[in-house]
């Protein structure tokens, strides 16, 4: 399966994006804490070049606490701040405007020696379709200020978002990138549904996470769904549409809604706590 999906909207605001790093103090970018390498894009290290940085890992509560902690220490070591969140809950976004000033630190003491006095921190927000950042955005601010919603592309123009006196955010659309080099990217990004399911072969998909998740964690779908082991990805997805009942006219198993139904538990958590990549991989 080949994974590629770069409209024109994501161009155009990429190109957005460019023009307006210059009004910018500090990046945060968001990233999925199951696939944190994989949800970056790679394009965001050039442009965010000699700005502040702050990773943030979320969605922290369906990747597994240890192999987080892992990723806090990998991306410190690369010299970015970086803070676990659940986005959604509220889960360490406390600790989110403290680590913002910190990182803005130079910067405010470069401004009050030139007599500028309390102008606020303004950060862009960026990160790849579905991580999170409107979420992320509106559970800060504690109002719905931004489009949030379970599917890629919600977001498509920017907007500034004032959270206080402190600091100001800029929400930006979610982008991918022109062509990934390592089709595995692709295809992690493909399981967070970061691309559109429409334009993916949900069986194949299906199968290929089934593979992954049989070598990594094993017993967990088979206590799931209460199924049987098989070698044979697709025999697994059978089981997973008989145990569901995934019928389509004449009792026939309906293969693509098993399919989606397993992809949605996995998005959803439902199948526990779950880490794709690890920072002695990269």
């Amino acid at each position: 399966m080949h994974f590629q999906w770069y409209p024109g909207h994501m161009m155009k605001a990429k190109r957005m994006m460019q023009e307006n790093i210059k009004l910018i103090d500090l990046v945060i970018e968001l990233v999925d804490a199951r696939i944190p390498v994989s949800s970056r894009n790679p394009d965001m290290d050039e442009l965010g070049r000699n700005k502040a940085r702050l990773i943030l890992l979320n969605k922290a509560d369906l990747a597994e606490d240890r192999w987080n902690d892992a990723w806090l220490r990998y991306f410190q070591e690369k010299g970015f701040m970086a803070v676990k969140i659940n986005a959604k809950k509220g889960g360490g976004l406390k600790s989110v405007q403290s680590v913002v000033l910190e990182a803005c630190r130079e910067k405010i003491e470069k401004d009050r020696r030139r007599g500028i006095l309390n102008r606020p921190v303004r950060a862009m927000v960026v990160g790849i379709p579905n991580v999170g950042k409107s979420t992320f955005i509106n559970t800060l601010a504690g109002k719905a200020c931004a489009k949030t919603g379970n599917k890629p592309g919600v977001t498509k123009g920017k907007q500034w978002i004032r959270l206080n006196k402190q600091v100001e955010l800029l929400d930006t659309p979610g982008i991918l990138w022109p062509k990934f080099e390592d089709q595995s990217v692709g295809l992690r990004l493909a399981y967070i549904g970061s691309m559109k399911d429409e334009l993916l072969n949900a069986q194949e998909l299906a199968a290929e996470l089934i593979g992954f998740l049989c070598m990594h964690y094993p017993g967990v779908l088979e206590e799931k769904y209460q199924i049987e082991r098989f070698e044979d990805a697709y025999r697994m997805l059978e089981g997973i549409a008989e145990s569901r009942h995934c019928l389509v006219r004449g009792n026939e198993l309906d293969m693509d809604k098993a399919a989606l139904l397993l992809l949605e538990d996995f998005r959803g958590g439902k199948l526990g706590r779950m880490t794709l990549e690890y920072p002695e991989e990269v």
